[in-house]
């Protein structure tokens, strides 16, 4: 088992290395970090996280407790096995961790997930995609002193699944690849990217009413611009205690790329 684990993760890094041009170039590692500037700038789109903000206090500080109640020691006892007298520390940091990835699959899956729905879909008609969001949801007209999230009117696509509990388990399971200095992060984080990227686009493509089939081509021709995102995206979310604050920002991210990709759409189809 520990060497079939370590063959694995050579072969990813091997893999890593042979595309890793591909994914700086690609440049879409920017947009989680644009999104964090432009959810900041922009006051309307942060009512939806400020609305469930108590709920999403309340949740993390809940699961954080859980977590160090019943895993605490144990993953200490097993810890004092490799880092010696650095075990509870590395315990706590590693519960942290954990506590934090659960909480967002939790509050993405259920608690916040229209939230961040009405989060990307506002950021849409942000940037003038009035079209595309009216695809998947009825869209009041430009008003006067009305701003892009009271204009979203009721669904008619509903959001995309929720997580696959299989995420989370994968999650969990590669997590202690963080105790490893530099190269396990960087592991973890790659592994997760890869992963996550194409994740962000599910509302996109639910949107522009693409099948699997469409999706999966889509996603393959764009490898290296969906893992570039989504290394950006979990190195944010792994930030202790802000990971729901990263995850809206990395939501309004996505939907940047979103309205960048189908600007361009329009623009070939338009011959310019």
């Amino acid at each position: 088992m520990a060497t079939q684990l370590w063959n694995f993760i050579l072969a990813e890094i091997q893999k890593f290395r042979s595309t890793a041009k591909d994914v700086v170039l690609s440049r879409t590692w920017w947009y989680p970090f644009q999104g964090l500037i432009y959810l900041s700038t922009h006051e309307p789109l942060r009512r939806p996280f400020l609305s469930r903000l108590g709920q999403t206090v309340t949740l993390g500080v809940g699961i954080t407790t859980g977590m160090f109640f019943f895993t605490y020691l144990p993953q200490t006892a097993l810890l004092s096995l490799t880092n010696g007298p650095w075990a509870p520390i590395s315990a706590a940091l590693l519960v942290i961790s954990e506590s934090a990835s659960l909480t967002t699959f939790v509050a993405r899956s259920w608690s916040l997930r229209d939230d961040l729905t009405d989060t990307f879909d506002a950021t849409l008609l942000e940037k003038g995609s009035d079209d595309l969001v009216a695809e998947g949801r009825h869209v009041q007209p430009r008003a006067s002193g009305r701003d892009v999230v009271r204009r979203l009117g009721k669904m008619v696509k509903e959001p995309a699944e929720r997580l696959r509990p299989q995420a989370l388990l994968n999650a969990v399971i590669l997590l202690p690849l963080n105790l490893v200095p530099v190269v396990g992060t960087a592991v973890y984080v790659w592994l997760q990217g890869q992963r996550a990227g194409p994740l962000v686009h599910k509302r996109f493509f639910q949107l522009k009413g693409w099948d699997d089939r469409r999706v999966e081509e889509w996603v393959r021709r764009n490898r290296a611009g969906y893992t570039g995102f989504g290394i950006a995206a979990i190195s944010l979310e792994m930030v202790p205690f802000l990971s729901l604050v990263f995850a809206f920002s990395n939501t309004v991210g996505a939907a940047l790329w979103a309205a960048d990709l189908e600007r361009e759409g329009e623009n070939k189809s338009s011959g310019i």
